[in-house]
């Protein structure tokens, strides 16, 4: 049975010794509250990388630690960039890529999602590719052949290695930072889509997750009645606490189909 993810987004918040603060916290709850079955990997903001890195690895913190961005070149004249050997050398592991606020507010375009994706994955990166939908698109009946478009998009041409290193996150565009939480049935039938349209470029063992107002409350029905492999998180990744309650609802759950 693959294992669940829980990744903490935590956009732009938290300065770097917010970030060792709240790190060292969850190596203290992880060592009173292990997880069993779920990998948890926090996504800091640039500046934080290297202290977050150096925390986790002096202190062996059982978390991962991802980027937000990357840029799909590896060098030169571009102000304010970071490529994937500079995260890789950092000891970072993963990277968002085409998140919804990056491509709404950055003009990130589909092919741009796509060069980004390979370029993350060409050099090791596990890539977590964001897709979801805007409240128009939902309303108007098109949110599974929206969300069909940007998989295939970032997904075709990528080698046998690179599809390995690939998680799918759906995030209803509706849902991030409103406190609406799209609905079981919701998150079910897109969770059920994508591995449909994954399975069909080959990336029938990737994990999907969900991001959207996920909370304490509500993750465990979300993950037992949706068939989502974890969550990205956002503003509830901010506080130890509830990031860790988050890990552990989906520990319990996949306890339970374990045995």
């Amino acid at each position: 049975m693959k294992r669940a993810l829980v990744m903490g987004n935590w956009k732009m918040n938290l300065d770097y010794v917010e970030a060792v603060h709240l790190v060292q916290q969850l190596g203290v709850l992880a060592s009173n509250r292990p997880l069993d079955h779920v990998d948890v990997v926090v996504v800091p903001p640039f500046v934080d990388l290297r202290s977050v890195t150096s925390v986790v690895e002096s202190e062996r913190v059982p978390v991962g630690v991802g980027a937000q961005h990357v840029n799909p070149l590896e060098s030169g004249a571009h102000t304010g960039e970071i490529s994937a050997p500079m995260l890789r050398r950092l000891g970072v592991a993963s990277v968002l890529v085409g998140h919804s606020e990056r491509r709404q507010m950055y003009s990130m375009s589909d092919d741009v999602v796509a060069q980004t994706l390979q370029a993350a994955t060409r050099h090791g990166l596990a890539g977590v590719l964001c897709v979801g939908e805007s409240l128009d698109v939902r309303e108007a009946g098109q949110h599974l052949d929206y969300v069909a478009d940007q998989l295939r998009s970032a997904l075709e041409g990528l080698s046998d290695t690179q599809r390995e290193l690939v998680t799918i996150a759906y995030e209803p565009i509706w849902a991030i930072g409103t406190g609406l939480s799209a609905s079981t049935d919701q998150v079910r039938e897109m969770t059920e889509h994508i591995r449909v349209v994954a399975s069909s470029l080959s990336l029938a063992n990737a994990r999907v997750l969900y991001g959207g107002s996920v909370n304490a409350e509500n993750a465990g029905a979300i993950v037992r009645e949706s068939g989502v492999d974890g969550f990205l998180v956002g503003g509830a990744s901010l506080k130890a606490e509830s990031f860790w309650s988050i890990g552990e609802a989906v520990d319990d759950c996949y306890a339970g189909r374990a045995t």
